[in-house]
């Protein structure tokens, strides 16, 4: 198995101000060098569903492990919910921009959020997640992820459940796991996000010629 689910198991849920976790080192250490190779160039910022995208076989081992259900009933234990029938959705980061990692919530139609940062290093001071109490600033965190060597932060989807990341411009890999509502949302979603990496393939190709 990719996945650490000792280390998953042994991490804390904390309950305030909104229900959420922190993994580090969520993948094994000695598989991260073929999913680094096997991730794909993705130089435009924003999401892409996997079906857009080209994956090697050690990213698409792990992608299958963490839509499995050794992960979805880890889920469940440590968050008290029940996910059975619910949905998956999964996309990729490869850039940020400089205006992306406002503060925000995830829709409601997500019920869990999982995010896992697969840079192998990151020795950039920016860049870093933070988990916050309000949607006031970015200063307002009480816990703050480096986002490299596969360090995860799951949570509930709530109201509260504010978050952003600190400005960087660059490579940013991230891989977002959610289990969401039902298959409309999945549907929705991936339109929404397949019609938009159509619009940068053909912005990009377009700067081209």
């Amino acid at each position: 198995m990719m996945i650490d689910f000792k280390r998953f198991r042994l991490a804390a849920i904390e309950h305030q101000p909104f229900e959420h976790m922190i993994v580090p080192q969520l993948v094994d250490p000695a598989a991260m060098e073929g999913i680094a190779r096997d991730f794909p160039v993705i130089d435009q910022p924003g999401s892409f569903p996997v079906s857009e995208l080209t994956c090697g076989p050690a990213l698409q081992e792990l992608l299958s492990e963490l839509q499995g259900p050794l992960l979805r009933s880890a889920v469940e234990e440590k968050f008290k919910i029940d996910l059975t029938d619910r949905p998956t959705m999964l996309t990729l980061r490869g850039r940020a921009r400089d205006k992306d990692g406002r503060i925000h919530t995830d829709s409601k139609t997500k019920l869990i959020t999982v995010l896992i940062y697969m840079n192998v290093t990151w020795p950039d001071p920016g860049g870093h997640l933070r988990l916050l109490r309000s949607a006031k600033t970015l200063d307002d965190f009480f816990a703050e992820v480096q986002p490299a060597q596969a360090n995860a932060v799951v949570f509930r989807c709530r109201d509260n459940a504010w978050h952003g990341h600190t400005p960087f411009v660059g490579e940013r890999r991230v891989i977002q796991l959610n289990w969401v509502m039902d298959e409309a949302v999945v549907r929705r979603e991936q339109r929404r996000h397949g019609f938009s990496a159509k619009l940068k393939r053909w912005w990009r190709s377009d700067r081209r010629r």
